[in-house]
């Protein structure tokens, strides 16, 4: 049976949640087996003191355990029983043998797991027939949640990224092609330590707004600049893509936006969307007078009112 859990995280029993995860987390950093590779004796305490978070860092579990719900090790206690309790009275009153909240007797030093070894047979113990502790009530380790900003290229390359966890841990996570945002990734055994096993991890991807394109489906659109004489005559003109800037052709005329087929996103299969560049006319700083002549010549002779689409 696992020790005090208060005790094991060296904790008041009325200390606060954030204080409870504060030594937690000092403790899991000191005796975690990567910082003490070979240590048995911290690997022991790493597991102590996990068990001991995993019963008073969860709300309902604490609440369980302090009401004598649940013992050190998670396991319902048993409570309530009737009848007569020997030469005392009967049970819950002095001299009866009562069960406490930490399932031992009030009276006569019995343990539990003594008493439950005896009605399931020597041979099987408390342990039971399941083999995951008695009744089945064997604690699997909590999951845990944590958040993950990556870039949009991340959504196209699907690169590895490492994240930390509060509890001083490390792991990489494979972000896949096509991640969207809120989407949330699910790492089984990678959660928090239990008896029957660790829990799984939640990690939820957000994505960085980025300065030059913007997502439509598997898409990408963002503004090309592009000058008068190029929209006018036609000419060559850079543009960035995720995958580095190109050199791309834009017809006389003009025209709205041009199409880069394959320099989009990822969908979840690896097959890339289009970047779309809608093309946006920008004058210089200062004003050519020449050109400027030539505007006032075009508007007085020309007059032209943009078709809005």
């Amino acid at each position: 049976m696992a020790g005090d859990p208060y005790q094991e995280l060296g904790v008041a029993r009325g200390a606060s949640a954030d204080e409870v995860r504060k030594a937690f987390r000092k403790l899991a950093k000191k005796h975690h087996p990567d910082t003490n590779p070979g240590d048995k004796a911290s690997e022991e305490k790493f597991k102590r003191v996990s068990a001991a978070f995993d019963i008073i860092g969860d709300v309902d579990k604490r609440k369980k355990f302090d009401a004598g719900e649940i013992d050190a090790d998670g396991r319902e206690t048993m409570r309530g029983f009737g009848g007569g309790g020997g030469s005392g009275g009967p049970w819950g009153q002095p001299g009866g043998g009562g069960w406490s909240p930490r399932g031992q007797a009030e009276g006569p030093d019995i343990d539990l797991s003594d008493i439950l070894g005896e009605m399931l047979g020597r041979g099987r113990g408390a342990q039971g027939a399941q083999g995951g502790g008695f009744g089945g009530f064997s604690q699997r380790g909590a999951d845990v949640r944590a958040r993950l900003e990556i870039d949009l290229e991340d959504t196209i390359e699907g690169p590895k990224k490492r994240i930390a966890f509060s509890d001083g841990r490390t792991i990489d996570v494979s972000i896949p092609k096509g991640a969207e945002e809120g989407q949330t990734l699910r790492l089984k055994g990678q959660g928090s330590p239990g008896r029957s096993g660790p829990g799984d991890a939640f990690i939820e991807l957000t994505i960085r707004p980025h300065p030059i394109y913007r997502r439509e489906g598997d898409n990408l659109v963002m503004d090309l600049p592009v000058s008068i004489p190029d929209a006018i005559l036609g000419g060559k003109v850079q543009a960035p893509t995720p995958d580095g800037p190109v050199n791309v052709s834009v017809p006389k005329g003009g025209g709205s936006s041009l199409r880069l087929k394959g320099r989009g996103l990822s969908d979840a299969k690896g097959k890339r969307g289009d970047l779309l560049a809608r093309i946006v006319l920008m004058l210089p700083e200062a004003i050519d007078p020449d050109l400027e002549a030539f505007a006032e010549k075009w508007r007085a002779e020309r007059p032209y009112t943009p078709k809005r689409k």
